[in-house]
C-alpha cells in the first residue's frame, strides 16, 4: 500500500497544498512532503489527524477493494426530466454530477419555453448552443446566443435561459457547483 500517494491524492483532491495541510495537523511543510513520497511514516496519531482534515475515515482509506470510477456514460445512465408548462426538457447527462464539481446536462427548450429562474451563487456556467438562439437574462441585463455560440458567466446574479428562436433551442449547459 503506497499510503504516500493516497494522502497526495486526497490533498489534491481537498485543493490543499502540503503547506496548508501541514498548518492544518500542526505538521511542517517538509514532513507532508516527506509523507507524500513514502520517505516517512505518520504515526497512528498523526495519521488519523490527517485523514480527519482530508475527510476522509481510516477504513475507507485503508479499504483496497476495487472500486471502480465511472468514466462513461451512455443514454441509459442519464435522467431526463420534461416540463410542458415551461417548455423545456433537462437532460442530466452524468446522473450523479449533483456530487460532483461540474453538472452537464443537454437542455432543449421549444417555442416559447424557459428554463428556470436561478438565485445569485458562486457556479460559472458554460453553455454552448447547438441549435437556435437564447437569450440569457443575467440581473437586468440580456444577452443573446445563436448556433455555434457560446456564454460563459458567473452566476453571481439572478439568471433565467430563455428561449429566443421560432423553434426549439437545443443547448450543452456545464454548470460548477455553487457552495454558498
Amino acid at each position: 500500500m503506497e499510503i504516500g500517494a493516497k494522502i497526495k491524492r486526497l490533498r489534491l483532491k481537498n485543493g490543499l497544498t502540503q503547506e496548508e495541510l501541514g498548518e492544518r495537523t500542526d505538521l511542517s511543510k517538509g514532513f507532508i512532503s516527506q509523507l507524500e513520497r513514502d520517505m516517512n511514516s505518520p504515526s497512528i496519531e498523526t495519521l488519523f489527524s490527517l485523514l480527519e482534515v482530508l475527510g476522509t475515515t481510516p477504513r475507507d482509506f485503508f479499504d483496497d477493494t476495487d472500486k471502480e470510477t465511472k468514466i462513461r456514460y451512455t443514454p441509459q445512465d442519464h435522467v431526463v426530466h420534461k416540463d410542458e408548462e415551461a417548455g423545456y426538457e433537462i437532460d442530466w447527462l452524468v446522473a450523479t454530477s449533483n456530487e460532483k464539481e461540474m453538472e452537464p446536462v443537454y437542455l432543449t427548450l421549444y417555442g416559447n419555453g424557459h428554463f428556470k429562474r436561478f438565485e445569485p451563487s458562486l457556479a460559472e456556467t458554460f453553455i454552448y448552443v447547438i441549435e437556435g438562439s437564447v437569450r440569457l437574462v443575467l440581473g437586468s441585463t440580456e444577452y443573446t446566443a445563436n448556433t455555434g455560440d457560446s456564454i460563459y458567466y458567473e452566476a453571481s446574479d439572478n439568471h433565467q435561459l430563455i428561449n429566443n428562436a421560432d423553434g426549439k433551442t437545443e443547448l450543452i449547459i456545464v454548470a460548477t457547483q455553487s457552495y454558498l
